[in-house]
């Protein structure tokens, strides 16, 4: 029998050794599986979630309302407030850089702040939903709007915090601009969820639970979770983790997700107990029946612009259980964004963050009633020219807007541009060879447009504060910078000026904003004499705060 000849061996023997081998290499396997994950394990104690800069504007017993730090130089002038449900921590809200809705609102723009419930004591359980809606929501949406200088904001409710949002909006609508719904629970009438099964009125009495705690433990309501889908919370999850315990990066999303899957809050009895027993067993929300403090909540008042962010694979909250809401309210401008994902996935997983919500940052944009920066000049030249433009925050970093312009021949120009005033001018004026110009008054701007063969002038309307001084800033600034000829900055004679208005540096802004090399170059000059006149031309238009404005 030759080394490699296994026709004379047992099978029984044959079997032995295949398996001791493969048994070895299990083992070894498991070995080095077991190395990495303490590894692993290490570097994932030490993750931390919640990372985007916040502050605590008010407080009110355990709530915290915090207000995020702007991620870009100017933010829309209608704020959005989100709102959080009573169960489990906020921050899957902002779990990690790359999956954060809080980061993604930031970055396009949005003037973001949040609920955070804190976790009631024994002497909250007595809490209900006209404490929470009435008073609590309320009290943190008047400091929004004060803080905003607005009449009325944007809500965002996530999962029963977008139950009492809808409740609010029916209630207060006077306050709400506009209402977006993530995985919200508002129609319960045989939509297939587990929860409505388990809490249906004829297998479970919420008051026995809460008359037993006074509040709904944590732990209580996370093992009825898990036991929605026991393998896949007990057992696969694990699985993968092992299957994958060589990749960092997957450890530690795995451990932020864990960190706020067993981070659990109790529930305050009375408001666990109303909520359960009168929207879930009862309907009466859905049925326009629902009273909170001695009020009707009457959803035909919610007459706002309402949005519905969904997963077509949330077993918490089936999307059965949310779309007929938009069938029953007073708007008519309904908007249902229905992603392939799970509850949570709607929240954290990369693909969510890739296609949903850019397109709920954009949607929230566009429900306020004031343009933004780019806007201002589309609106004028649309206008003028009976051409398109097209805004887009969502694309690009975040101090960049994308614009798109297009007649009916096609697109003319697409490009990403610096959002501010004289970068979105100088895109509009080169792509479409027209002069620009603006004046700004009360609440309006005129913006004219000159072509070869016209002038237009058209009135944007309703233009927001924050939007119209960076407008006015900026004007000055040109205006400013206009009072001087080249010839003005001391050092510049006439051949100098000639040379750099051949090259396209024709004021003493565009030089202010130049690169010494290039200022050197066409003006063959040195470079030391090229940094000087950068220096005094900045000093002339005061260009330390313009030269960021201008580039």
């Amino acid at each position: 029998m030759t080394p490699n000849d296994n026709s004379r061996v047992p099978p029984s023997l044959r079997l032995f050794l295949s398996t001791q081998r493969a048994a070895s290499e299990t083992l070894a396997d498991t070995a080095h599986a077991t190395s990495v994950l303490g590894d692993r394990l290490t570097d994932a104690a030490s993750i931390e979630v919640g990372q985007t800069p916040s502050e605590v504007v008010y407080t009110e017993n355990k709530l915290e309302l915090h207000r995020y730090e702007s991620l870009t130089d100017s933010q829309h002038d209608v704020p959005i407030l989100v709102v959080y449900a009573l169960i489990n921590r906020p921050f899957i809200l902002d779990l990690q850089r790359d999956r954060s809705v809080v980061r993604r609102l930031l970055e396009a723009g949005h003037d973001v702040s949040l609920i955070d419930w804190g976790e009631p004591s024994l002497l909250d359980s007595a809490l209900g939903l006209e404490d929470y809606v009435n008073r609590y929501i309320d009290n943190c949406v008047d400091v929004v709007r004060e803080r905003a200088g607005v009449e009325a904001i944007n809500l965002l409710g996530y999962c029963m915090g977008g139950t009492m949002s809808a409740i609010y909006a029916a209630l207060h609508p006077e306050k709400v601009n506009a209402l977006g719904l993530m995985a919200t629970g508002l129609y319960f009438d045989d939509t297939g969820g587990v929860l409505e099964l388990w809490g249906g009125e004829d297998h479970y009495d919420p008051w026995t639970l809460v008359e037993t705690y006074g509040n709904v433990p944590g732990e209580f309501l996370d093992i009825g979770f898990d036991l929605m889908d026991p393998v896949a919370n007990t057992v696969t999850k694990y699985i993968r983790l092992a299957d994958r315990v060589e990749n960092e990066d997957f450890v530690e999303n795995f451990a932020r997700m864990e960190t706020w899957l067993n981070d659990s809050v109790d529930v305050a009895g009375a408001v666990y107990a109303e909520f359960v027993e009168e929207i879930y067993q009862r309907n009466r929300l859905a049925e326009n029946e629902l009273v909170v403090g001695g009020e009707h909540v009457d959803i035909e008042n919610i007459d706002v612009p309402l949005l519905q962010i969904l997963g077509t694979y949330d077993h918490l909250v089936p999307p059965a259980a949310s779309k007929p809401f938009n069938d029953l309210v007073g708007s008519d401008d309904v908007t249902t964004i229905e992603y392939p994902t799970g509850h949570v996935g709607l929240a954290m997983s990369t693909s969510s963050h890739r296609d949903v919500w850019p397109e709920v940052a954009e949607w929230f944009l566009d429900q306020s009633d004031q343009p933004g920066l780019a806007d201002v000049f589309g609106e004028g030249i649309e206008r003028a020219l009976n051409i398109d433009v097209e805004t887009d925050v969502t694309v690009g970093d975040v101090d960049e807007i994308q614009i798109s312009i297009a007649d009916e021949d096609g697109e003319i120009a697409r490009e990403l541009v610096r959002h501010d005033v004289v970068a979105i001018e100088h895109f509009f004026e080169d792509a479409l060879d027209v002069e620009l110009g603006l004046d700004i008054g009360a609440e309006d701007i005129a913006v004219t447009v000159a072509t070869a063969d016209d002038v237009v002038t058209t009135v944007v309307e309703n233009v927001g504060e924050a939007i119209r001084t960076e407008i006015e800033e900026a004007v000055d600034e040109v205006d400013i910078a206009a009072s001087y000829d080249l010839e003005d900055v001391e050092g510049i004679g006439p051949t100098y000026a000639d040379r750099l208005r051949s090259a396209g540096i024709e004021s003493v802004s565009a030089l202010a904003v130049s690169e010494e090399t290039n200022v050197a170059e066409v003006a063959r000059a040195s470079t030391g004499l090229a940094r000087t006149w950068i220096a005094r031309a900045r000093k002339l238009v005061s260009a330390d705060d313009a030269v960021e404005s201008e580039r």
